[in-house]
C-alpha cells in the first residue's frame, strides 16, 4: 500500500534539504562564490559530508572508481533490482547551491523517511551524487554517469584541465586509479530506472503558478559557428547600394531565426549568443562578421528541419547581398526521451499533491542524458525563482521542495510496486 509523507513530514523533511543545500555551498574552492570542480579536494569533502547523511538515513555506502559517492538502501528482497536516484554535486563557477544538489539531498531524505518507517520497496533504493555533470574542470561532461554507464571514451584519462593536469594525473592524486574506471559500470540488470529531482533552470513554472512539472525530454542540441563574409569598406564613401555590409547580413539573419523559431513553436529555441567584427571600427563598413548558433527541442526531426530552414536563410541573405556565409557544426546531441512508465508515474503524483500537472520538456543538459543510453530515465522539475540557474540568485522555496519530496516518494513507491506486479505477471 502506498504511503503518503504527511504535510509537517514533509516540511520538516525540506527544511533539512535546504540546510545542507547551504552546508554543501559552504564546500568551494573560492570564498566569494561558490565553485566545486571534479576531483578537487572540495569534490572529495563534499563526498564525504554526503556520505555521512547517506549512511544516518540507512543506507550502505562507497564512493565508486570514477568519484561518485553511492549509497543503497536495500528493497524487500535483498540483491533486488535499484531505482536510482539523484543528480550531481559539482558546479560551475560562481554556481547556485541547487542545481544538482538539491537532487541528490531530496534523494537521501525520501530514502530517510522510508527507514524511519521501517517500509522496505520492492525495489532497492540507490542514491548517487554524480561527481562531474558540468565539465567545469576538463571541459568534457557527465564523466560521473557515464562511468555507471561504462561509456567513457578512452581518450578521457587523457583530457588535461587548465593547468595542464589530465583527468588520469587528477584521479591518482585523489586515490583513485584510471585503470579501473571500467569498475564503476553497473550490469544493465542491477537497475530498473532513474529518477532524477532537479529545479526547472527556466520560468515556465513560475509563469504557471505550480511548484513542479513533469519533464517530457531533455532537448537536443545543435552548436554551430557561422560567419558572413563580405567587403569592408570607408564608411563615409561607399554608397549605400553598392556596400556588402557582413554586419547588416548577420542582423538580419538574426531576426529571421527569432521570428522564425518563434512562429514555428513546438517548444524550438535558438540563440545567437556571441557576434564578433574583426578588425571592426566605427568609420568601416564590417566586412567580415562572425556569429555563434545554438538551437535547442525536444524532438530531433523538427530540430533538424528547422536548423535546415535557418541555414537556407542565411544564403539566402548572403547571396542577395552579395556576400559569402559559412557554418560548421560543433556540437551536436540528440533530444533524450523520459521513460512513459516514469511519466505516467509522476504525473499522477504531481496531480496528488499539487492539484494538477503539467508536462514540459528540459532545455538543460542532466545526467538522465548520459543514464537513458541504459536505463529508463524520468524527471520531476521543482520551480526557481525568475528561472535563475548557474548563478548565485540560483532560489527555491521551501513549500516547493516539501511537495517535490511527497510527489518523488508517490511515484518512487507506485513505480517499484508496478514492476513487482509486472514480474509476478511475468512469472
Amino acid at each position: 500500500m502506498t504511503q503518503l509523507m504527511q504535510d509537517d513530514e514533509a516540511e520538516r523533511a525540506a527544511a533539512r534539504v535546504l540546510a545542507r543545500c547551504d552546508a554543501l555551498a559552504a564546500i568551494s574552492e573560492s570564498r566569494d562564490g561558490l565553485t566545486r570542480v571534479y576531483l578537487s579536494p572540495e569534490h572529495l569533502r563534499a563526498n564525504v559530508c554526503v556520505g555521512e547523511w547517506m549512511q544516518a538515513a540507512g543506507m550502505r555506502v562507497w564512493q565508486d572508481a570514477v568519484g561518485n559517492i553511492c549509497g543503497r538502501y536495500e528493497g524487500a528482497e535483498p540483491g533486488a533490482p535499484a531505482l536510482l536516484l539523484g543528480s550531481h554535486l559539482d558546479t560551475v563557477r560562481n554556481a547556485g547551491r541547487y542545481d544538482g544538489m538539491l537532487g541528490v539531498l531530496s534523494a537521501i531524505e525520501l530514502v530517510n523517511w522510508l527507514h524511519q518507517q521501517r517500509l522496505r520497496l520492492p525495489l532497492a533504493i540507490e542514491v548517487v551524487g554524480f561527481g562531474d555533470e558540468e565539465g567545469t574542470r576538463f571541459g568534457i561532461t557527465l564523466l560521473g554517469s557515464r562511468g555507471l554507464t561504462g561509456s567513457w571514451p578512452a581518450a578521457w584519462p587523457a583530457v588535461p584541465d587548465a593547468d595542464g593536469v589530465t583527468v588520469a594525473q587528477a584521479m591518482q592524486a585523489v586515490g583513485l586509479d584510471a585503470a579501473r574506471i571500467p569498475e564503476a559500470a553497473r550490469a544493465p540488470e542491477s537497475i530498473a530506472a532513474y529518477l532524477e529531482l532537479h529545479i526547472e533552470q527556466g520560468p515556465c513554472l513560475e509563469q504557471a503558478d505550480l511548484a513542479l512539472g513533469v519533464v517530457t525530454a531533455i532537448n537536443g542540441a545543435r552548436r554551430l559557428s557561422c560567419r558572413f563574409r563580405g567587403e569592408a569598406g570607408h564608411a563615409g564613401t561607399v554608397p549605400m547600394t553598392q556596400r556588402k555590409d557582413a554586419l547588416a547580413a548577420a542582423a538580419e539573419w538574426m531576426v529571421f531565426i527569432e521570428q522564425t523559431t518563434r512562429q514555428q513553436g513546438g517548444q524550438r529555441v535558438a540563440t545567437v549568443g556571441t557576434l564578433h567584427c574583426p578588425g571592426g571600427a566605427v568609420n568601416v563598413i564590417p566586412g567580415e562578421v562572425a556569429l555563434s548558433l545554438d538551437i535547442r527541442g525536444p524532438e530531433d526531426a523538427p530540430l533538424a528541419a528547422l536548423l535546415g530552414e535557418l541555414l537556407a536563410q542565411a544564403e539566402r541573405i548572403a547571396a542577395r547581398r552579395g556576400l559569402a556565409f559559412h557554418a560548421e557544426q560543433y556540437y551536436d546531441i540528440n533530444a533524450t526521451l523520459c521513460d512513459a512508465g516514469l511519466q505516467q508515474a509522476l504525473m499522477q503524483a504531481v496531480t496528488q499533491v499539487q492539484g494538477r500537472a503539467v508536462a514540459l520538456p528540459s532545455g538543460a543538459g542532466h545526467d538522465a542524458i548520459a543514464i537513458a543510453g541504459r536505463w529508463p530515465v524520468g524527471m520531476l522539475f521543482v520551480r526557481c525563482a525568475g528561472g535563475i540557474s548557474h548563478h548565485p540568485a540560483e532560489s527555491v522555496r521551501q513549500a516547493d521542495v516539501a511537495q517535490a519530496l511527497q510527489a518523488a516518494l508517490l511515484a518512487v513507491e507506485n513505480y517499484a510496486a508496478q514492476r513487482a506486479g509486472r514480474r509476478s505477471d511475468a512469472a
